[in-house]
């Protein structure tokens, strides 16, 4: 299927800033995100992503796991202008990248978790369309990478940061359409035999499971010291049974009842210190 204009700009914007050898063979682009949450239309998310049919970028969804700013003149639309060069200006929303991260540390959580406890594994295939950067696009970066010229292994491994922020951008242009271009969709164990696996069997692509995140509510005063001894105090008042996980805090999300950068911040405490040892 032949790229649209706008994304054959991009990826050519992005290529001649580009340096460095091919991209190693076995390596993944993921997209994180929380498969318990609803759209800004009411509906659950996994259950618009099974009438859509494809993954679609917070221009079109109206939602996102960072900040809301995917508008003309946002930050989102600022950072994609420089990026790619203008090439997605005009481009109506739906046309627009959808936005992942490149596993390079082959994790079984995904390449970007502090977005959200699941992932989709996309298809070989679809690296050929990918873009990269380091840091994050909201850094304004000035690394690049493609398939074929990728320095950015040797930046992010270089550069000390904390776990949930060493990421490599990665960015698709083109559908990502589940039943021709995921691997997989990636779940937290905390959801086998819940509505989320249900919905997530609905969708054309096979379902696998990692890991998972769990941290017991006693050992949350340890890491009040990571964002918060508020997050710390709302993660112990959201666990369930003495344990917090991805359902506990999506159970959170859907009271309403707390503010969403609290309990975004609660996630990132427990994708920090609530994986198994060794994982």
């Amino acid at each position: 299927m032949e790229q649209p204009s706008e994304a054959r700009a991009a990826l050519s914007h992005v290529a001649a800033r580009s340096s460095g050898d091919p991209l190693p063979a076995g390596l993944d682009v993921t997209l994180n995100f929380h498969p318990d949450r609803t759209g800004s239309d009411g509906i659950p998310i996994l259950a618009a992503m099974a009438r859509d049919g494809a993954y679609r970028s917070q221009f079109s969804t109206g939602t996102s796991n960072g900040g809301l700013t995917a508008h003309p003149g946002g930050d989102r639309w600022n950072w994609e202008s420089r990026i790619f060069g203008g090439a997605y200006d005009g481009a109506p929303a739906e046309r627009r990248p959808v936005y992942g991260a490149l596993n390079y540390r082959r994790s079984p959580y995904g390449g970007a978790p502090r977005f959200g406890s699941a992932h989709f594994r996309l298809m070989p295939g679809t690296l050929h369309r990918a873009t990269f950067c380091y840091p994050d696009s909201v850094f304004e970066p000035e690394d690049f990478g493609t398939v074929d010229a990728m320095s950015l292994l040797a930046v992010a491994e270089a550069d000390e940061q904390d776990a949930l922020d060493d990421c490599i951008e990665a960015h698709l242009h083109g559908p990502v359409r589940f039943d021709a271009h995921v691997a997989a969709l990636v779940l937290d164990p905390c959801y086998r035999g819940t509505e989320v696996e249900t919905a997530a069997r609905a969708l054309p692509c096979p379902v696998e499971w990692h890991p998972g995140h769990r941290l017991p509510a006693a050992d949350l005063p340890r890491h009040a010291d990571y964002r918060g001894p508020h997050v710390t105090a709302l993660a112990a008042a959201i666990a369930r049974d003495g344990v917090l996980d991805p359902a506990a805090i999506g159970a959170a999300a859907r009271t309403g009842q707390h503010d969403p950068q609290h309990l975004k911040q609660v996630w990132h405490c427990l994708a920090r210190f609530g994986r198994p040892a060794g994982s």
